[in-house]
């Protein structure tokens, strides 16, 4: 009973000047909204980052790369052979571990063009069938390549949505799906025809934003719909076919978005022979079984060891490299953010402890009349702490609903990833804020707690 009626005089006091305690209040909403935002953003950036390593292909893919050959074999520089066909007969052959092995042969191709249009390219490659299993790839519409395109070195090539967008026209502008299966593009000064196009990859907060802009515009009148459509395509990016880079609401999925494929053997013929270079560019292998991660990649190095005459001149990237790198880069950016959004909170803390200094010097009298009357120091130190506290709670609360517009806000001005508030920001924000507020408190509360009732009592 008397806790509650200490909180009840925390409350009146706080109403009894209402303004100053909300510029007071106001120190701890901002720090509790900056915090809980930091930790939405950074909760979107690890679920978005998560999705794109998943979209490269997962965990169980690794790039064989190119590297310099190590100090101790500089001597068989000149014998070094680099990545060739030999080594993908030789792991497809042997290694055992291996669940498929897809070489690629990139084009040295800076744009693709139809007509005036012109489309810049994530990547032209040259691939196998087993890049597409790899790589996370669906052809939507059309089909791959036959083994006649593969053996015959066919100016044939599957394309992703982004250059279908920019060539012949986006979807969410021009209001009708183009699939430009049979039609000819020019890569850099060479023809090639579409046989495919891939489907259109998209992050979770792409697809909730697409799906509810088609929503809103399905409830319009056609006309209106219409209008809108036509006011979108007199944007710049409207003027050249529509939306910017970047539909798929990640790096992950642009990249496979602006993604082209051709044959193996054509990017060999058409494009490295012309270099007078037959060497592969990468070889992107899949693991049969996770379990043996380390097992297969030792594996994978005897053979090329073999292949390439006892040098060492490449070397494995793994995916797992790339998730470590992830929960650094996010466990660094988290601990940034936190510590900013603390030092906003401890500045609010100040602003608890100057107010409460201030209230204690207004109410010196007061404090003194109820010594007198048997109010013991105990009594006094936690209502004052108690108010203390209650001021700090309410600035918490009112962080935690701010928070939610902040992070709103971000939602709808941001091209990455959507912030995700969790429960765990909310409940570590308030816990922090009651104990700024519990700290700031103390100082005020034992210097009233220690004031002499008789010369309280004649203070003026």
């Amino acid at each position: 009973m008397i806790l509650w009626n200490s909180i009840q005089v925390g409350f009146k006091q706080i109403w009894s000047h209402k303004f100053r305690s909300l510029l007071t209040m106001l120190g701890i909403t901002l720090g509790v909204a900056s915090l809980v935002a930091m930790a939405a953003i950074v909760n979107g950036m690890e679920k978005g980052m998560k999705e794109g390593l998943i979209a490269t292909g997962g965990l169980d893919k690794v790039v064989i790369n190119d590297q310099a050959v190590p100090v101790w074999q500089e001597h068989l520089t000149e014998m070094a052979t680099g990545k060739t066909m030999k080594d993908i007969d030789a792991l497809k052959s042997n290694a055992t571990l291996l669940r498929r092995i897809s070489p690629e042969i990139r084009a040295s191709v800076r744009y693709v063009s139809k007509g005036d249009n012109r489309s810049r390219p994530s990547e032209v490659t040259g691939v196998t069938e087993d890049a597409l299993f790899i790589n996370q790839h669906e052809v939507a519409y059309g089909r791959w390549f036959t083994e006649m395109d593969a053996e015959s070195a066919s100016a044939v090539c599957v394309i992703g949505s982004q250059i279908r967008d920019e060539l012949f026209g986006n979807p969410d502008v021009i209001g009708e799906e183009i699939i430009p299966l049979g039609q000819t593009i020019r890569l850099g000064e060479q023809l090639f025809t579409i046989v495919g196009m891939f489907e259109h990859y998209e992050s979770e907060m792409a697809r909730t934003s697409r799906l509810t802009r088609e929503a809103a515009l399905a409830k319009l009148p056609k006309t209106v719909s219409r209008a809108f459509t036509n006011t979108l395509a007199q944007t710049p990016q409207g003027r050249s076919w529509g939306m910017p880079r970047g539909r798929g609401g990640g790096w992950a999925f642009d990249r496979k978005n602006a993604t082209i494929y051709i044959p193996l053997k054509t990017a060999l013929v058409r494009f490295r022979m012309a270099e007078n270079s037959l060497k592969i560019d990468d070889i992107n292998i899949q693991i049969k079984d996770y379990e043996q991660f380390d097992a297969a990649l030792q594996q994978a190095r005897n053979i090329l060891m073999i292949t390439h005459n006892g040098i060492e001149d490449f070397t494995f990237s793994t995916q797992e490299t790339q998730s470590e790198t992830i929960e650094q880069s996010i466990k660094n950016t988290r601990i940034s953010g936190t510590l900013i959004a603390i030092i906003a909170l401890v500045v609010g803390g100040i602003g608890v402890m100057n107010i409460m200094l201030a209230s204690i010097s207004e109410r010196i009298r007061e404090i003194g009349l109820r010594k007198a009357m048997g109010a013991t120091d105990a009594a006094v130190f936690i209502q004052i702490m108690i108010e203390s506290i209650v001021l700090a709670t309410l600035g918490g609360l009112m962080g935690v609903a701010s928070s939610y517009g902040l992070v709103y806000i971000i939602k709808n001005v941001s091209t990455s990833n959507a912030p995700i508030i969790k429960p765990d920001a909310l409940i570590f924000s308030m816990i922090f804020a009651v104990i700024i507020g519990l700290i700031a408190g103390l100082y005020p509360a034992l210097r009233a707690a220690k004031l002499d009732p008789i010369q309280a009592l004649r203070f003026e």
